[in-house]
């Protein structure tokens, strides 16, 4: 294989005969299977859409770790690889001559929704050195340094680089009559009723509920708190004083349809000031992080760390000239940082993500090159 230039036949077969011969990671003559599949997802992608490149870049990535996988789930990538090269090649030779076809078959879906107004994560102004302990951490503490610990986290720059495993994607304000079942979403509107009560079949179990609506309807949302601490009559009387008639709210949730209608299930809310108000709440109307935890770790506290953290990422020193990163349209690795952990929308997340995965792959390539000019003296 030339390095300017991607040898599709020869990918294809090494997956082929990685598939027959049991997904061993085959030894070649210069390369491992996975070392080969990772340089070629390296070489630039011709005539291709920016998702397309993205694409690609993440697929070298994965197959990085390759040697790290299971059985099932080496299996699983290599027939996901082999379909996307189907899928790159199939575009190639269907589209020539019609870049509005290409183009169509990439967009999104049209959802009529706007970014809710949000306070900045962390406007701290207080200094974080990278080298810094948790501990020291505002708000974190002792006990939040020991259990940070089990996640191997030690250090502000620890956790920097401790990136979230998934996403739950709050930062999209719908109207209460564009709901659809499945989106996660979040709603801005008054309260026109509310109710708080013991169930009747359970003692234990406190029933709350909200009928919520804004200009283009109403939804009514529950929420269940388990324990004999929220089955006492002030607790109940306090949440239907919070919860008055007219008083503005932002709910974020995953929406559902049960037999009462839609709905979002078991949603976050928070009192609003007025319509106009900005979301205070850290799991409102954002893309909220979700990390890799350990018994005994609360994710609450996870993100409590990395919010604590962040400003830290000032700090960090971006390898790259400019020239790359601009010629390869990356964001830089301070931005990177921040948005990977707290991104303000999807977007920006898989902007900082790309940056991210280039860079592991960027290095993990010149490895193998530096690999193969040692192998060559």
């Amino acid at each position: 294989m030339t390095y300017n230039q991607l040898d599709w036949e020869r990918l294809q077969k090494a997956l082929v005969v990685e598939a027959e011969r049991g997904f061993t990671d085959l030894v070649g003559k210069q390369y491992r299977f996975s070392e080969f599949v990772c340089l070629s997802f390296g070489q630039p992608l011709p005539d291709s859409s920016l998702i397309e490149r993205r694409q690609w870049q993440e697929m070298a990535s994965r197959f990085a770790n390759y040697p790290q996988l299971t059985l099932e789930e080496r299996q699983h990538l290599v027939a996901t690889a082999s379909r996307f090269l189907a899928q790159i090649q199939q575009g190639s030779r269907g589209d020539a001559g019609n870049d509005s076809q290409k183009t169509t078959n990439y967009q999104l879906p049209i959802t009529n929704y706007q970014l809710p107004r949000t306070t900045p994560v962390n406007q701290s102004n207080q200094t974080i050195l990278l080298d810094q302990s948790l501990g020291n951490l505002p708000g974190i503490g002792r006990r939040g340094e020991y259990l940070a610990q089990k996640l191997g986290l030690y250090t502000v720059r620890d956790v920097l680089f401790y990136y979230p495993r998934d996403y739950i994607d709050y930062a999209r304000q719908v109207d209460i009559a564009n709901l659809i079942e499945g989106e996660t979403v979040t709603l801005v509107g008054t309260v026109k009723r509310c109710n708080c009560f013991t169930s009747p079949k359970n003692k234990k179990l406190t029933i709350f509920e909200l009928l919520l609506k804004d200009k283009t309807g109403q939804v009514k949302l529950n929420r269940f708190y388990a324990g004999t601490r929220y089955s006492n009559r002030p607790w109940q009387e306090g949440m239907k004083n919070r919860y008055t008639e007219g008083t503005v709210v932002a709910a974020s949730g995953l929406v559902k349809k049960n037999k009462y209608g839609i709905t979002i299930d078991n949603p976050e809310i928070e009192v609003l000031g007025d319509l106009e108000d900005t979301i205070d709440s850290h799991g409102i109307g954002r893309v909220v992080p979700v990390y890799p935890l350990t018994e005994g770790v609360p994710a609450d506290l996870m993100r409590r760390v990395a919010m604590a953290a962040l400003p830290a990422a000032k700090q960090l020193e971006d390898p790259l000239p400019v020239a790359l990163r601009d010629r390869y349209g990356l964001m830089g690795l301070q931005d990177a940082i921040a948005n990977i952990h707290f991104p303000a929308d999807t977007a920006t997340k898989q902007a900082a993500r790309h940056r991210l995965v280039f860079d592991e792959f960027f290095y993990l390539q010149l490895g193998f090159l530096q690999r193969r000019q040692t192998l060559r003296r």
